[in-house]
């Protein structure tokens, strides 16, 4: 923080009469370029406060730490590996830094039409998309309420956190969840979707997950959409955290609502959803009282044909920066993105399983690897070594999965190298705390896997 400061001071000229002091150092009167010099001995004097002994020998050792885990943290690099948030690349994070212009021009209208060209492209949809200022979990909610009336009939299938939110949703608004509970950790059958429909008939929309982030475990989305498609039911997923990490086929699927987050595989922070809609999905919503205002579909269909624009205040910031995301997704290609994760996927998991550890999903997605947490030692332990020692950021689990599991995500910005040094960290915190392994084992099982990988589009992200 201190060098970032110094930076942001006025430059002063290298033949200065004034005199920089640093912490125990004094810079000599000679030509010198006064910024990165000052920068430099302020630098100096950090590292110098967290050393065992001092550069300086003028000065008296202070009483410090001499462990390396002080220096690591006062001085990591952060690396976040969790399955949202996640790194946002530099061209989005200078978009951002950008003056604020007005969203009522022509020029947001056609920076509006772009990105939702882009987000087809990347949804593999010819459908309607929507952009909504609101979590996923809003996103959630507006493909519900407008699809489904009070008193109306809903199947749920809740495998995990997030599926289970279709239902609490629902029944927030009076709407009748017939909740079809599957081990956490473990798929939906279609089969059991086909045998829900015929004792459900009078259901109107059928609500699952493609990547269940909670757990790790991927759905088999297709074949489900190949049995709803079937009904007059509709067939409404939540891709929040798998659309753009794994592969998501909107319409050849058969998906009627595919709803996904902005802090994603998309690289935005949070703020934005992103709904694609079918034909079939708006006749439903057409006989539908819908019992949200802001929310209200409908209102966004009309001004979608009217600009495209939104009927409410964009986050036309968050818009600007997702275009060039869409940009670096676009250039790379979405089939090699996914076929990249999915090479990380293998390589992490063969990591993983060198250190004798256990893969918690079954099947698992190719955007995160989830592991249970070993016998004998604790999870949340686990991952505040791994983020103090090494700035390497996991996800834990909730609710009845809390200290049980971890979670590793691979997509976005994430490459081989992040992939490399978490295992390398984790191999180490887990020796720390008594896990009995063989340090490099899960980093060379790893790097088996990587030798013919080729980087996506990290290279032009950072």
């Amino acid at each position: 923080m201190t060098i970032c400061r110094a930076l942001a001071e006025p430059v002063v000229h290298g033949h200065s009469t004034g005199k920089v002091r640093g912490k125990g150092v004094l810079a000599p009167h000679r030509k010198t370029k006064s910024t990165k010099l000052k920068c430099l001995i302020q630098s100096v004097g950090e590292v110098n406060d967290f050393l065992p002994g001092r550069l300086n020998a003028r000065h008296a050792p202070r009483s410090i730490c001499a462990s390396y885990s002080v220096l690591a943290s006062q001085m990591y690099k952060p690396r976040l590996l969790t399955p949202g948030p996640t790194q946002v690349p530099e061209a989005a994070r200078l978009s951002l830094a950008r003056q604020v212009g007005h969203h009522r021009t022509p020029e947001f209208m056609q920076l509006m039409a772009t990105v939702l060209r882009g987000l087809q492209d990347i949804f593999f949809t010819q459908n309607d998309v929507l952009i909504l200022a609101c979590s996923g979990t809003g996103g959630m909610e507006a493909a519900l309420v407008n699809t489904v009336p009070r008193g109306g009939k809903a199947i749920v299938l809740s495998a995990g956190v997030f599926a289970q939110r279709w239902a609490h949703i629902g029944r927030a608004f009076g709407i009748e969840i017939v909740e079809h509970q599957v081990a956490w950790g473990r798929a939906v059958d279609p089969a059991d979707v086909a045998r829900l429909l015929v004792q459900h008939p009078d259901a109107v929309a059928v609500f699952g997950t493609l990547m269940e982030s909670s757990t790790g475990v991927v759905h088999d989305v297709a074949a489900i959409g190949e049995i709803v498609g079937k009904t007059k039911a509709l067939w409404v997923v939540d891709a929040i955290s798998g659309a753009g990490a794994i592969e998501c086929r909107t319409d050849d699927w058969g998906i009627d609502v595919l709803v996904v987050g902005s802090q994603k595989a998309l690289m935005l922070p949070p703020g934005l959803a992103f709904l694609a809609i079918s034909k079939k999905a708006w006749q439903q919503m057409d006989r539908v009282e819908c019992q949200a205002f802001y929310f209200n579909l409908k209102l966004h269909r009309a001004k979608l044909r009217e600009g495209p624009t939104t009927p409410w205040t964009p986050a036309h910031t968050l818009i600007a920066a997702l275009a060039e995301n869409l940009k670096i997704m676009q250039s790379e290609g979405i089939d090699q993105l996914v076929a990249y994760n999915r090479q990380l996927a293998i390589a992490t998991r063969a990591g993983i399983e060198a250190l004798g550890l256990t893969i918690f999903a079954n099947p698992p997605a190719d955007g995160m690897t989830t592991v249970s947490v070993p016998d004998g030692v604790d999870g949340g332990v686990l991952l505040k070594r791994l983020e103090s020692r090494f700035g390497v950021k996991l996800a834990g689990g909730q609710m009845q999965l809390k200290g049980k599991i971890f979670r590793i995500a691979h997509f976005g910005m994430i490459d081989a190298l992040d992939i490399l040094g978490t295992l390398s960290a984790l191999e180490i915190v887990l020796l720390e705390l008594g896990w009995s392994i063989t340090l490099g084992s899960a980093v060379a099982a790893a790097s088996q896997h990587l030798v013919l990988a080729e980087p996506a589009l990290v290279h032009h992200a950072n």
